[in-house]
């Protein structure tokens, strides 16, 4: 028997206009599953697509998407040859076909009503592109400190969509509930960035005369790094993708995402100075351990996360840090 979310309901497709979700993922068995039966379990009384498009996996996630898109008719699963971010959310696009798209992906799981407060901003504040707060959500001991971090200022900043923040327009969210039309204006996602794709596009959208919009009532779970390791490449990626946008659109630069690079100039600088000339210098590099102490104490909850947390922590600015200062202009070409 078909549901009343398969048949869409056609009486109130004023209020509840149909929607595509897409999303592109490689190597999500873990959180897959998860992150779909979040979309399909939302309460939005309009029509739902999801469009997923699987790039080359070494784990089970083709076969994963398969199987639920076999038993869900709501689902249609492509191809992502390249794997690459961009190029899977383009090809999820092109083959939306609503207006309104809903982007997600394999670490997420948005909440029961977010789709229908997301459309209800839309319509409201006549933005091309809405988004909420990326609530970072561990399971292990160390998780939950990357959690911590994630959403903590001195982690990363005082952007609005990782702590939160008043409603209003802004430069950028995470994923975002967005108007077709205004991504086909602007010829979709860049596909030469495969990360900070996300920041590109929204500063693409606001040029073109679009409205990016922060609303706090939108959650979305994010699923943190499972390993120091993971969680250094991320924020190394991070960091490099970032200064490629810079380089793009230099109009994008601000203080948070110089915060990084220069503090780990400058921590190197100290601890250089401190053994070859005086101890005095260790000075920053004492104050800044002392800060991420005490900001572990505060934010951690138990023991485990107060310790994980200065590594954590360190890591994170370090790697930003670093990936920002040696990211080689050759990462795209015009």
């Amino acid at each position: 028997m078909t549901s009343p979310f398969e048949q869409g309901n056609t009486a109130n497709q004023a209020n509840y206009p149909p929607v595509s979700i897409i999303l592109t993922v490689i190597n999500e068995a873990l959180h897959l599953r998860a992150a779909l039966k979040a979309a399909l379990s939302s309460n939005y009384q309009g029509e739902l697509e999801v469009i997923l498009a699987v790039g080359p996996s070494t784990d089970k996630t083709l076969k994963i998407a398969n199987e639920i898109a076999s038993q869900e008719s709501r689902v249609k699963v492509i191809e992502n040859k390249s794997g690459r971010t961009p190029s899977g959310l383009n090809a999820a696009l092109k083959m939306a076909k609503n207006e309104i798209v809903v982007r997600i992906d394999g670490h997420s799981e948005i909440d029961k009503e977010y789709i229908r407060q997301a459309v209800e901003t839309l319509r409201k504040t006549g933005a091309v592109n809405v988004g909420g707060v990326m609530f970072a959500q561990g399971v292990t001991s160390f998780e939950k400190a990357v959690a911590a971090a994630m959403r903590s200022p001195i982690g990363v900043g005082s952007s609005r969509f990782h702590i939160g923040g008043v409603a209003g327009p802004t430069d950028t969210v995470y994923l975002g509930v967005f108007q077709k039309s205004a991504l086909d204006a602007v010829g979709g996602y860049d596909e030469r960035f495969t990360r900070a794709q996300d920041w590109e596009l929204n500063y693409r959208l606001r040029k073109n005369g679009g409205v990016v919009y922060f609303d706090p009532a939108l959650r979305v779970i994010y699923r943190p790094r499972s390993s120091l390791k993971k969680l250094a490449l991320q924020y190394f990626e991070y960091g490099r993708w970032r200064r490629a946008v810079v380089r793009q659109h230099s109009r994008t630069i601000n203080f948070r995402y110089l915060a990084p690079p220069l503090n780990l100039i400058l921590q190197v600088s100290s601890l250089v100075l401190a053994l070859s000339a005086s101890p005095l210098f260790l000075i920053p590099i004492i104050s800044y351990l002392g800060a991420i102490t005490l900001t572990s104490l505060i934010i951690g909850k138990g023991l485990a996360q107060r310790i994980y947390l200065p590594i954590v922590l360190i890591f994170m600015h370090f790697c930003w840090g670093f990936g920002f200062i040696t990211s080689p202009r050759k990462l795209i070409t015009n």
